[in-house]
C-alpha cells in the first residue's frame, strides 16, 4: 500500500545528489539546434575575429542564449549557472567561464555581429517552417515600437518620447512579429529618437527579406508612428496590402469635417466615413476610412493626452485610418483591433525574454543583446511548431508565453546519469506533460535535411 510522503519542518536534507538538473526542459532546444544545424549557422555567418580561449565562439552565443531562454537576462547572472549539469553537458565543458570572460567577449564583437544574429534568425525560421511542415501562403505582419526607459549612461540614450516616465532617456526599439505564429521577425535597438520615414522604410524592407519562400500574401498593421508616405511606398512596392492608424493634421481635420457621414451600427462609434485623400507629400491619395464618437460632457472636461490612436475636435473624437485593402469599414476596424496581440508580445519579449535588460553602456553590446533575446524568444515560438497537434489551421494554433512554457516544460527536474558509455536524463513519472514532450522529442529526433530542405516531421501542413 503506497504511503505519502509528510514533508515537515524537522526533514533531513543533504546535498550529495549528483548530476541532478532543475531544466530538463533544455533537452528539446538542444535537439531541435542540433538537429537544424544551429552550430554550423552561426560558425558560418558570425565574423568574430578574435580567438577565444575558455570556451569556442560558438560555445559563448549558445550560453548566452539559453541563459536567456532559462530567465537570466543580464551577463552577471551566468554564475547562478556555473556548473548546472544540463546547460554544461549541452555545452560540453566542466564548468561555465566566470562572468569576466562573458564580458571581454561580448566587448570584442563588434556591432555588426547584431544584424548577423538577426540573419541567423531568418535562416533558422525557413528550415523551422519546413521541418515543422508550416506552408503559409497569407501572412500578417505586426509592426510596432515600445520605450525602455534608462537610468543609466548608455550610449544612444535620448529625452524623447515617453509617456511613462516622462523626461527620462530611453530607447525605442522598432520590431515586427508574424501575427500567425507570434515569431519576432524583424526588428533593432534604436536610439530614442521617433524613427524617421527613411529608417521605417529600412525596416519594412528588412521584414519583407526575412520572410520565407512560401508567402504570397502579405497584409501589414501599424499604429500612427508608422504614418508616413515612406512606409506606405515600401508596402506598395512589395504588393502588401496594409491599415495604418493616422495622426492628426489640420488638413486631415477638414476632410473629416466635409466627409459625409453615416452611422455606425456594425462598430461602437457613432458614426463612420470614408474618403480618398493626399497628405503633403505623398505621391498619391489613397483610401481613409474614419470611426467618429461624440464627446461626452465629462470628456471636455478632462485635460488628459490624446490616445495614439485617437485624436479629437470641440464636438467629436476620431478613430482614422489609411488602407489600401478593400472591404467595409467595420471589418477593417475589426482587422486592425486585432494588432493589439502585438503590443503584448512586445510586453512578453519586455519581461520574459529581457529585452529591456540592457546590459553595457556601449551601443554595440546593447544591439547585440538586443537580438540574442530575440532569438531565446524565438526558440519558444519554433519549439511550439513543433509540439502543435496534427491541425492545418493557424486559428488552432495557441500560443503559450515564455513564462508559462519555462513553468511547464523547462523548469523539470531531471537526472543526469551515465551507463555503458551512453548518456541519459530521466525524468519523473509524476511529469503532467511527459505525453507532449514525447511527442515533441519523436519529432525532434527525425528531423533530417533532404535534397530540398528538411523534410518535414509533422504529416498536416499548416496552413492560413
Amino acid at each position: 500500500m503506497l504511503e505519502a510522503y509528510k514533508i515537515g519542518a524537522g526533514t533531513l536534507f543533504d546535498f550529495q545528489g549528483k548530476n541532478l538538473t532543475a531544466y530538463g526542459g533544455l533537452l528539446p532546444i538542444a535537439t531541435m539546434l542540433e538537429k537544424l544545424g544551429f552550430q554550423q549557422l552561426v560558425e558560418e555567418t558570425l565574423t568574430v575575429k578574435r580567438a577565444t580561449r575558455a570556451m569556442p565562439m560558438y560555445q559563448f552565443v549558445l550560453a548566452m542564449v539559453l541563459a536567456v531562454y532559462v530567465g537570466f537576462s543580464r551577463l552577471n547572472h551566468l554564475r547562478f549557472l556555473k556548473r548546472e549539469p544540463m546547460l554544461t553537458g549541452i555545452l560540453k565543458v566542466l564548468r561555465l567561464p566566470p562572468q569576466c570572460t562573458f564580458w571581454r567577449f561580448m566587448a570584442s564583437l563588434p556591432v555588426n555581429v547584431a544584424g548577423q544574429v538577426l540573419k541567423i534568425q531568418r535562416s533558422m525560421r525557413q528550415r523551422v517552417w519546413e521541418a515543422a511542415h508550416v506552408q503559409l501562403g497569407e501572412v500578417t505582419l505586426d509592426t510596432d515600437t515600445t520605450v525602455h526607459t534608462l537610468f543609466g549612461q548608455q550610449m544612444g540614450a535620448r529625452k524623447s518620447y515617453n509617456p511613462k516616465h516622462k523626461g527620462k532617456k530611453s530607447y525605442q526599439p522598432i520590431l515586427t512579429f508574424l501575427a500567425e505564429t507570434r515569431e519576432y521577425v524583424g526588428g533593432e535597438l534604436r536610439n530614442g529618437d521617433r524613427p524617421t520615414g527613411a529608417q521605417i522604410a529600412r525596416h519594412l524592407e528588412s521584414v519583407f527579406a526575412a520572410l520565407p519562400g512560401t508567402v504570397q500574401t502579405i497584409r501589414a498593421r501599424a499604429d500612427s508612428g508608422f504614418y508616413c508616405g515612406e512606409a506606405v511606398q515600401a508596402y506598395a512596392r512589395q504588393g502588401c496590402e496594409f491599415i495604418i492608424s493616422a495622426r492628426k493634421t489640420s488638413r486631415l481635420v477638414d476632410e473629416l469635417k466635409a466627409a459625409r457621414w453615416t452611422g455606425s451600427p456594425r462598430t461602437d462609434a457613432d458614426g463612420q466615413c470614408e474618403f480618398w485623400y493626399q497628405p503633403e507629400g505623398w505621391g498619391k491619395a489613397y483610401r481613409f476610412i474614419a470611426l467618429r464618437y461624440v464627446k461626452k460632457p465629462k470628456d471636455d472636461e478632462a485635460e488628459g493626452p490624446e490616445q495614439y490612436q485617437l485624436f479629437d475636435t470641440p464636438e467629436y473624437t476620431y478613430r482614422v485610418f489609411v488602407t489600401s485593402m478593400k472591404g467595409a469599414i467595420d471589418v477593417l476596424v475589426w482587422f486592425y483591433n486585432q494588432r493589439a496581440g502585438a503590443e503584448n508580445l512586445i510586453k512578453e519579449a519586455n519581461n520574459d525574454a529581457g529585452l529591456a535588460a540592457h546590459p553595457s553602456a556601449r551601443w554595440a553590446m546593447n544591439c547585440i543583446h538586443f537580438q540574442m533575446a530575440m532569438l531565446a524568444y524565438n526558440l519558444n515560438c519554433w519549439l511550439l511548431l513543433f509540439s502543435r497537434e496534427e491541425t492545418g489551421q493557424t486559428e488552432a494554433l495557441p500560443h503559450t508565453t515564455l513564462a508559462t512554457s519555462r513553468l511547464r516544460f523547462l523548469f523539470v527536474a531531471a537526472k543526469i546519469w551515465r551507463h555503458a558509455g551512453r548518456v541519459g536524463v530521466s525524468y519523473s513519472d509524476h511529469y503532467e506533460e511527459k505525453g507532449i514532450f514525447q511527442r515533441l522529442m519523436e519529432r525532434l529526433r527525425v528531423i533530417v535535411e533532404g535534397e530540398k530542405g528538411f523534410v518535414p516531421v509533422i504529416a498536416v501542413a499548416l496552413r492560413c
